[in-house]
């Protein structure tokens, strides 16, 4: 069940805090590369709405290795696959491109709320 995953945000493993440090250190890195997103600083951590009339927002491609670490993932990110209107941040696909112009649909979170 591997799996692809573009961070830009605190989930990449070089700065991952310590509650999600363990399961960010499990993924694999892949490139780096963009996608086309409104980013938004939300204090500690921030938020990507997908705009793909957005400049790009720089981040890396990791493999996510199994099914219980995507999950760990999600509950950190407060994505509820039974409920998206309660999610903080929804796991949604996107197209990624990477650093050499290769293109990837990948996994990436983004932000479920009004960022006001």
């Amino acid at each position: 069940m591997p799996s692809h995953l573009f961070i830009y945000g605190t989930l990449h493993p070089d700065r991952a805090p310590a509650e999600i440090a363990p399961a960010a250190r499990r993924l694999q890195p892949i490139g780096r590369g963009t996608i086309r997103a409104l980013l938004y600083n939300l204090g500690e951590y921030p938020g990507a709405i997908l705009d793909p009339a957005a400049p790009p927002v720089p981040g890396e491609v990791f493999l996510v290795p199994d099914a219980a670490t995507l999950s760990a993932l999600d509950a950190y990110e407060d994505y509820r696959p039974g409920s998206p209107t309660d999610s903080l941040f929804l796991r949604t696909k996107t197209v990624v491109t990477f650093d050499d112009g290769s293109r990837k649909s990948c996994w990436v979170y983004v932000y479920n709320r009004d960022p006001g």
